[in-house]
């Protein structure tokens, strides 16, 4: 398998935000490895002990619902009587201890570079949005400025106010 043949961008569309952990489901996997989702569950559970809740976790039946009704690929999955599992970083890292095959540790190097470019990626749209921030800062500031200006230059242009004559009379 190569590089070519699975491409990054295929395997970040299917990296989702679940509990604040970028995760991939287990029937993705099971896809890009090439193995059945019944073997790859199977040895994880025989493998459990490698795979704390902070590298794999089930997903909850409204979790796994509102990830149906978000994701139009998924609709075909609903029916299915369990939930899935859900792999961190490190759950797909731990992965190709347990799937034990050439094609388990060349798909998991192309899985590991597409979270790392996920990663930049987000960095990438932080660091543009801070940016924007800064520029939109500094032209309310040149707003407020500008604003201040435009009354002085009223304010000096405008005639002057003629004196009231006072209503009345006056002993002086």
């Amino acid at each position: 398998m190569s590089k070519k043949l699975i491409p990054i961008e295929s395997i970040i569309s299917r990296i989702f935000l679940i509990r604040d952990h970028k995760v991939m489901l287990d029937f993705d996997l099971a896809q890009l490895y090439g193995v059945e989702t019944r073997a790859l569950k199977q040895q994880v559970r025989r493998n459990i002990k490698r795979f704390p809740d902070d590298f794999m976790f089930q997903l909850s039946k409204n979790e796994w619902n509102e990830l149906i009704t978000n994701c139009d690929n998924l609709g075909n999955l609903k029916f299915s009587p369990q939930t899935p599992f859900v792999f961190t970083e490190q759950g797909v890292a731990m992965l190709s201890s347990v799937l034990n095959s050439d094609k388990a540790v060349e798909v998991n190097i192309l899985i590991i570079r597409a979270f790392v470019k996920l990663r930049e990626i987000i960095s990438t749209h932080k660091d543009v949005q801070k940016k924007l921030k800064n520029i939109e800062d500094k032209l309310m500031e040149h707003d407020e400025k500008i604003i201040q200006i435009i009354n002085v230059i009223n304010h000096l242009i405008a005639p002057p106010e003629k004196p009231k004559r006072k209503i009345g009379f006056s002993l002086e």
